[in-house]
């Protein structure tokens, strides 16, 4: 194929023009924060999760007060019907026994009462360990906004640029009056992921491999308008100033 010089020239914008569009799109697939949002939903998860199982903890607990407590009452309301019978009696026997039932329902108030307290403790250690747990998940919860907002707003930044990128990139596109030169140039990129690289005293940008004295004599033989494809990267091989020819 032949194309001119100049046109040939080009390419090179080109392909600077899609080298800075395939960096802004790998940006965008590896936004730094992204990783760290993983970590704070996993540790989101994880400690709604353990929220739930602690406050189900502190309502079993809470339901068994509210249990002694009711048995705490129906031992009381026994207690003062003993009393009043006892106070109402004049049978030494009624009495004796009346008093031995006071006697074992104040050693059974007394238990629960023990009991009693010690859920109220239980309680109080279930509520500080939930607190504790509330606060994680709020100070994730904030790291997570504070950080979903970065994120969006270094997208927001890089979806512009990668915007304006594409279209320098028709522009530079549209300046190349050889059709035939950039479908080439398009299926060589699309195929080996470079279109056009320089060659730079000797030495194929494309690939980074030196031509030998001999490479270099016929590529310095063949005509200005010649199109020449790199063996090693096969992309269009460009010739300027700097070429060492």
């Amino acid at each position: 194929m032949k194309a001119p010089a100049s046109e040939q020239l080009k390419l090179l914008d080109l392909q600077a023009a899609d080298n800075l569009i395939a960096q802004l799109q790998h940006s965008l697939r590896t936004l730094p924060q992204e990783s760290r949002l993983a970590e704070l939903q996993r540790d989101s998860a994880a400690a709604r999760q353990e929220y739930g199982g602690v406050n189900g903890e502190l309502e079993d607990a809470r339901a068994e007060i509210a249990r002694v407590e009711a048995d705490i009452a129906t031992v009381e309301a026994r207690e003062k019907r003993d009393r009043e019978r006892l106070q109402a009696s004049s049978s030494s026997k009624d009495i004796q026994g009346l008093e031995h039932e006071l006697a074992s329902l104040a050693a059974r108030r007394s238990a629960l009462e023990d009991t009693e307290l010690e859920l109220m403790e239980r309680v109080e250690e279930i509520e500080l360990r939930l607190a504790a747990i509330a606060a994680r998940r709020d100070d994730i919860g904030v790291e997570e906004r504070l950080l979903a907002g970065t994120r969006d707003e270094q997208k927001v930044r890089l979806e512009a640029q990668l915007a304006a990128a594409r279209r320098d990139r028709e522009t530079v596109a549209a300046g190349i009056a050889s059709a035939e030169l950039l479908a080439l140039y398009e299926k060589q990129r699309e195929r080996y992921g470079i279109g056009a690289a320089m060659l730079h005293r000797g030495v194929s940008l494309g690939s980074n491999v030196a031509f030998t004295a001999t490479d270099l004599a016929q590529i310095r033989a063949a005509a200005p308008d010649d199109v020449i494809i790199d063996p090693e990267s096969s992309c269009i091989l460009v010739r300027t100033d700097e070429s060492g020819l």
